[in-house]
Parts: C-alpha cells; sequence; structure tokens
C-alpha cells in the first residue's frame, strides 16, 4: 500500500554549467550581462550581491531570477535597480521564464553612456542583453531525483531489484529484518511508473512511502 503523502513529480530540465557573461555597447551605454546556475533563492542573493559588488560603480545592477523548473513562477524574484519602474526587471525575468532553463539568475550592469533610451528602448536593452547571454550558455541536463521507503517481503527482493534499471533507480540504503526495508533514489518523473509498477508486483503488499514536496512560493521583488 502506499503511505498517504504525495510528491510532486518534475522532470528534467536544462540548467547553466557555469556563469556566463556577454557585453553590448546601445547608445553610448553599456551593458554587461551576467547569468549563472542559481538552485535556490539564497544563492540567487548571493549571486546578485557578488555581481553588484564586482560593478559597484555602475549605474545600475538590474536582476532576475527563477529557482525551480523552467517557466515555474513559484520561487521568482526581480529589480530595476533604479530604472523607471517596469523597464529592466519584469522584461528581464519574462525572458528567463520562457528560456526553458531553470535555477537561473541574470544580472544586467548598466554603465550610463549619456544618451536617454526611454522606456521601450530600456525594455528593448534589459531584455535583449538576457536574450544575447542565453544564447551562447553552457547547459546541462538537471535531472531532479527523489526518495521512496519500500518495505516488503523477501519473497520479492529478487523481481523488485530487477525492476530498478527500467526507473533508473538505484537501492540507496538496505535493511533484512522480519521484512526487507530499502529506500530506493530515482528520477522524479519515474516515481509514479514505479510505485505503480512495484504495488502490481507485491498485490499490494509493499509498504510505500514517498518524500513529501512542501510546495513553497516565494517572490523577491527586491524591497528590503
Amino acid at each position: 500500500m502506499v503511505a498517504n503523502r504525495t510528491l510532486a513529480s518534475q522532470g528534467r530540465y536544462r540548467i547553466p554549467v557555469q556563469t556566463h557573461r556577454t557585453e553590448e555597447e546601445i547608445l553610448r551605454s553599456r551593458f554587461i550581462t551576467t547569468v549563472g546556475y542559481t538552485p535556490t533563492v539564497e544563492a540567487a542573493r548571493a549571486f546578485i550581491a557578488a555581481v553588484s559588488d564586482e560593478f559597484a560603480d555602475a549605474s545600475h545592477n538590474c536582476w532576475a531570477y527563477v529557482v525551480g523548473v523552467p517557466g515555474n513562477t513559484g520561487q521568482i524574484g526581480m529589480s530595476d535597480d533604479g530604472e523607471p519602474h517596469g523597464t529592466a526587471g519584469r522584461p528581464m525575468l519574462t525572458v528567463l521564464l520562457h528560456s526553458q532553463i531553470g535555477d537561473l539568475c541574470a544580472v544586467v550592469t548598466r554603465y550610463f553612456g549619456g544618451t536617454l533610451l526611454g522606456k521601450g528602448g530600456l525594455v528593448k536593452a534589459y531584455s535583449g542583453g538576457v536574450q544575447l547571454a542565453l544564447a551562447s550558455l553552457p547547459l546541462i541536463e538537471q535531472v531532479p531525483k527523489a526518495e521512496i521507503t519500500l518495505m516488503f517481503d523477501y519473497a520479492f527482493v529478487t523481481p523488485l531489484q530487477r525492476l530498478l534499471p527500467t526507473f533508473e533507480a538505484i537501492i540507496a540504503s538496505e535493511q533484512y529484518t522480519t521484512d526487507v526495508l530499502y529506500t530506493i533514489s530515482l528520477p522524479a518523473e519515474n516515481v509514479t511508473g514505479f510505485i505503480a509498477t512495484v504495488t502490481k508486483l507485491t498485490s499490494g503488499q509493499a509498504i510505500i512511502e514517498p518524500t513529501m514536496d512542501d510546495g513553497r512560493e516565494t517572490t523577491d521583488d527586491g524591497r528590503p
């Protein structure tokens, strides 16, 4: 039987391999875009602080981030950093949300060149800077993992072990007492199928406990 818990299934998605930077000049203003991997809100804030410190003399260090799977709005953040409202952070965030890349932060640094770009020009410059950086950003595939605890009879040890490769699963820990207790690690996207197969294999006798997802949502607008 399956314990009364829920697990949010997440598929594979692309993430940045490393911090990446591009630069362009628009009407004498210098725009430097820095993007990188930030798997948590804390990592995103640290990334923003590091870039802002590096370019402490810049006119603006505008930023946006998305933590989690691509397009996820559960943990996002953005800031115009002194540019007119809605001309920097929001356009940057929109690009990130549509990039099909997860766990991603972007900081666009501007050194003002003396020519006003106007609101439309700013939106184009900041969103375009992020698009330019993402176009050449090295990526790898992220495979979110989950753990499942199984308790079952000794009779199912061999059949269950034979199932593991099909679901890219491994035994993270094992105990053999009155019953067999396994902790199974596998891609989160394979959890539902694995549970269904184990339940069928053991005729519902196995006790299955998937890990829980807390479902927290946060939005960071750059204000204290």
